[in-house]
Formats: C-alpha cells, structure tokens, sequence
C-alpha cells in the first residue's frame, strides 16, 4: 500500500443543523462517504486510528497519527492500507472505546472544502470541519448551513473523545 502522507492540518470545527442532501448536492465536488473509525492504542500524546471508507461501493482502508500541536492544528501521517492490515489492527482498540460510524458530506463552496460528518446518534445536529490554509483564513459558509456553535479545541467533539462518550445533542 501507499506510504503515509505528512503535513500540518489547521481546522475549525462546528455544531450546524443538519442541512438537507438536497442542499449539499448542489455543491461543488459534492459526495458522501461512509465511515467507520476505529481508534487504537497509542503513546500519550499521539491519536491513532483506522477507518473504512465506503464511497460509491468503493471501499478503501486507511491507518492515521496525530499528533495534536493546539486546538486548532496537528501534524498528521496518513496512509492507505490493506483490508487485511484494517481487520488485523482492530485488535488494537483502545480500552473503553467503540468505532464511531458516520456519514460524511463533502463539498467545495467558495474555493473552502467542508466535511460535514453526521451521526447516527443525533438527529437534528451535525459537525462541521473545515480546513484551512492560516490560523487566520475567514470561513464562508453556504447560506444553508446554520452553525449552532463553533467547538474548535473543544475535545468532547473530537472524534477520539467521541469514540469513549458522545456528547448530548445541543
């Protein structure tokens, strides 16, 4: 497989209500993947974890590093991997966790790539994660995105946190 692809990842994070996939389709780029994450065991300091991704009856395996340098930034190592080397690491789950499924919606409005990941577990909420270039580049939201609230460096919403405990729906 691929070896892993490095580099500084700068993002915000929101609480949004969850658009309509009409809406998100009529965007740029627009698809939707499946997703199931699964996080393992690591070094104090360091996310790890694997994820399936299902796109258009496509499946492909990933193995992600973090290692978080604030709350707005982490430096992340990435690879794709073999469905073997997927099922052999589940074995590495991280105690107290569980995968985390979710659906994510991704487009381009305004030169801005957005995820918008939606989870089984709330029904009128969704996260929104946005990368960018600069600690400083604005966001420009599509009019039919509604932000409830922006959780950047806010860790019940990471994902790995998500993985022991999921939060309330706002």
């Amino acid at each position: 497989m691929s070896d892993f692809k490095c580099g500084i990842e700068i993002e915000r994070k929101y609480i949004i209500g969850i658009p309509t996939p009409a809406d998100m389709a009529t965007m740029s780029d627009y698809s939707a993947d499946s997703i199931t994450q699964t996080y393992l065991v690591s070094l104090e300091g360091v996310t790890r974890r694997v994820r399936r991704r299902e796109s258009a009856s496509v499946v492909k395996y990933f193995e992600t590093v973090k290692r978080r340098i604030d709350g707005m930034s982490a430096h992340e190592e990435e690879r794709e991997i073999s469905r073997e080397e997927y099922t052999s690491m589940l074995s590495e789950i991280a105690d107290g966790t569980r995968p985390i499924e979710k659906v994510r919606h991704t487009f381009i409005y305004r030169g801005q790539c957005f995820e918008i990941d939606v989870y089984p577990e709330w029904k009128r909420s969704a996260i929104l994660e946005i990368e960018l270039p600069s600690r400083t580049q604005s966001v420009e939201f599509p009019e039919f995105i509604r932000v409830i609230r922006e959780v950047t460096g806010i860790r019940e919403y990471s994902n790995a946190s998500m993985a022991r405990k999921f939060p309330t729906e706002e």
